[in-house]
């Protein structure tokens, strides 16, 4: 919800950043890579009950996954980058609720279960949604340039950073947030699907 807003506020810092590192040589599958390997160590750090380390990692994770699409955008897209990019993010946000869980199974298992499958059932509509669009040749830019097309929703990455800061520095709050995010989550499903109900139909009128 928050990212179209944070984007146009945040890119033009961003580009002239990635256009020093593109010139430097940094690629930006490296970046990318280099924003997984703090990402997992973030999510290690929250198993071994080490927040302000993890809580460091992941914000390192998350500059990262800035600065790739920076320089990418300098150097030139490619779907491989794209690829690769999205599927770290989707590494990433399974992994720190999962740390959590492994942190006090007790507590977390089942909040934490409950999360991911919020992020399932999201990932899919989201991924479904921008394949089909690619397919109709449906394009967009308000969340910055993108190898796939990003539809809007209730939480998007800027909320999933505050959540994830959250629980981070409120571990205790674990459960209690895990909830509120995974309903917020599925919410945002839900609207991804109504949308993709009517904006995709045949022309004879029929639903795909």
């Amino acid at each position: 919800m928050l990212d179209g807003w944070v984007r146009r506020r945040i890119d033009p810092r961003l580009n002239r950043i990635g256009q020093g590192l593109a010139r430097a040589g940094v690629s930006a599958d490296a970046t990318t890579l280099l924003g997984l390997g703090a990402g997992l160590a973030a999510a290690f750090m929250l198993a071994l009950r080490l927040e302000p380390a993890a809580l460091f990692l992941f914000a390192l994770n998350r500059v990262l996954d800035g600065l790739d699409g920076a320089i990418a955008r300098a150097i030139g897209p490619t779907d491989r980058g794209g690829f690769l990019d999205t599927v770290c993010d989707f590494a990433i946000y399974g992994a720190i609720p999962l740390a959590f869980a492994l942190q006090d199974p007790a507590s977390n298992a089942v909040p934490a279960a409950v999360l991911l499958a919020s992020f399932y059932v999201n990932g899919a509509s989201f991924l479904a949604f921008a394949a089909v669009a690619a397919r109709r040749g449906i394009t967009g830019s308000s969340r910055g340039i993108k190898s796939i097309y990003y539809t809007a929703g209730f939480m998007e990455g800027t909320e999933t950073i505050l959540f994830f800061a959250a629980m981070m520095l409120v571990p205790g709050f674990f459960p209690v947030l895990a909830y509120a995010f995974a309903g917020l989550t599925f919410m945002s499903a839900l609207g991804r699907i109504g949308l993709a109900w009517h904006a995709f139909h045949d022309e004879n009128g029929e639903r795909d």
